[in-house]
């Protein structure tokens, strides 16, 4: 009786360990970099509980710091989270049916958080998604609240920190990897980047998205009139 409410728990927290090791670090570097321009301790936390951003988080202090309004903060925000919509449209068939599960899930989509929930199997119980997604966000808030605890009474060097982030996203990539029967989303992905980065350098990334894209459509097309046979 008490082995099998601890399983899906234990599997949960499985899932999100590669999140967790990137997230607590990254989450760290951002409050005491938060804490380190002069932000409070607390509203490096809120902001990890009500916006949790990632790189928006980072690129908001410099701008708090150098006094930008909160409007063009706020819109920049929004252009460099504005692929989130993408990751949500390829969910829409597995989100929560309604209640505050269903929004909480639109908030915490995050680009780990996508990867993780894309290898569960499409008959995982909608509340799981809820709960990883959770369990996931708090590794950030965790992150960023020893960070800027630390902030306040050391000075130290994160030289070597942002490693954490290319880490993670390559155990993330592995997992997806082997999730798949094909491979080939993963070359294309590399193609189209490495298409951009020939174009246009500084826009690789932004052109790397829209080749995908374009690809993810032309595949879907294609795929349509198979299942209709």
């Amino acid at each position: 009786m008490s082995h099998t409410p601890s399983t899906p728990r234990l599997s949960l927290l499985g899932l999100s360990m590669p999140v967790a090791m990137g997230y607590i670090p990254l989450g760290a570097v951002y409050g005491f970099l938060f804490v380190q321009a002069g932000g409070a301790p607390l509203l490096a936390l809120a902001s990890s509980l009500i916006v949790y951003a990632g790189a928006a988080q980072y690129m908001a202090i410099p701008m708090l710091a150098g006094g930008v309004s909160l409007g063009a903060l706020a819109l920049a925000t929004l252009i460099v989270n504005l692929r989130h919509v993408f990751y949500g449209l390829s969910l829409l068939h597995r989100r929560p049916p309604g209640g505050l599960g269903r929004w909480y899930m639109v908030f915490g989509l995050t680009d780990e958080t996508y990867s993780v929930l894309t290898t569960l199997p499409a008959d995982t119980p909608p509340g799981r998604l809820v709960l990883l997604t959770l369990l996931n966000q708090g590794w950030w808030v965790l992150g960023t609240l020893l960070g800027a605890l630390l902030g306040q009474r050391a000075q130290l060097s994160l030289v070597g920190l942002d490693f954490a982030l290319i880490a993670l996203f390559t155990v993330l990539t592995v997992e997806q990897w082997r999730s798949r029967s094909s491979s080939l989303p993963l070359w294309w992905g590399l193609g189209a980047y490495g298409l951009g980065y020939l174009l246009a350098p500084d826009q690789a990334l932004v052109i790397g998205i829209g080749l995908c894209v374009l690809g993810g459509l032309h595949a879907a097309r294609g795929k349509a009139p198979e299942e209709a046979r």
